[in-house]
């Protein structure tokens, strides 16, 4: 009986050890994932702020303040 528990307690450690190295991976790549997607979001503030500049800076406010052509 005592060896029956020390081969079962070694099979759940050894399947923990594996829940753990799998997780730790998922972890990882999400990770991996979250840096790159807040690259880009930034990429895109930088984008939309040069935009924003470009047309504040035009004479008379840019598109914004432009008459439809139909006028």
């Amino acid at each position: 009986m005592n060896e029956d528990r020390w081969i079962d307690i070694e099979s759940k450690i050894a399947f923990q050890e594996d829940l753990l190295q799998e997780l730790n991976a998922t972890v990882y790549r999400q990770q991996k994932k979250i840096d790159h997607l807040e690259a880009v979001c930034n990429s895109l503030i930088e984008h939309v702020r040069a935009l924003t500049e470009a047309v504040d800076s035009k004479p008379g406010g840019g598109a914004l303040n432009e008459r439809p052509p139909h006028y």
